[in-house]
């Protein structure tokens, strides 16, 4: 027999072995996949802490009844359609809490820089207590109505509307409530990324 006769069984059976090397590395990569994975995630991945400070509301459409300025002279939020609105609820006689709020709505939107034009302030009043006039000089620009109690009652709160700053969308859209005596550092970064990120407003 010659010698280039008897080279092929044993490249044939050299192939044969790698073949079957092969395959046993792909099923062992296979099976050892969701543990290299497991200890992947257990090893390198942490979780992202919570990025928001205002917490996300479905959001809603609510509803748009006639308000009233301090003049009497009709007011409807739908006229703020286009912007973004932080908007708060209290009394007219504005405690130490309600006054806070002003200022955090007024210092976030101011520290939009060339953003700010998109953002509207609105304090709807929740009786019939007339604002201090020095306050509202305070807070030029600040729109103020009074509301019915009916709508009022459509902002969700886990006590009373009165403890939150609310924010609504471009739309008309109630879409983020900020927790009481909220941290004004961090609702500017909220509202930095929603500004970022939307298209409309």
């Amino acid at each position: 027999m010659s010698p280039s006769a008897s080279s092929e069984p044993v490249s044939g059976a050299t192939e044969d072995r790698r073949r079957g090397r092969r395959t046993a590395l792909v099923i062992l990569a296979l099976c050892a996949a969701p543990t290299v994975a497991a200890w992947l995630a257990y090893v390198l991945w942490q979780p992202q802490p919570r990025l928001n400070h205002g917490e996300l509301i479905e959001a809603r459409a609510i509803s748009d009844p006639e308000l009233r300025r301090l003049d009497g002279s009709p007011f409807r939020l739908s006229q703020l359609r286009g912007r973004w609105v932080l908007l708060q609820i209290d009394s007219g006689a504005c405690a130490e809490a309600c006054g806070k709020k002003l200022l955090y709505m007024r210092q976030v939107r101011l520290a939009q820089g060339k953003e700010a034009e998109r953002i509207e302030r609105m304090w709807l009043l929740a009786d019939a207590a007339p604002p201090d006039a020095t306050l509202l000089r305070d807070h030029e620009g600040l729109r103020v109505a009074r509301a019915p109690g009916r709508f009022l009652a459509e902002f969700p709160a886990a006590r009373s509307p009165s403890d939150h700053i609310y924010l609504l969308d471009p739309l008309g859209n109630l879409m983020l409530r900020f927790p009481s005596d909220p941290d004004p550092r961090r609702m500017m970064k909220d509202l930095e990324r929603l500004l970022r990120a939307s298209r409309v407003g």
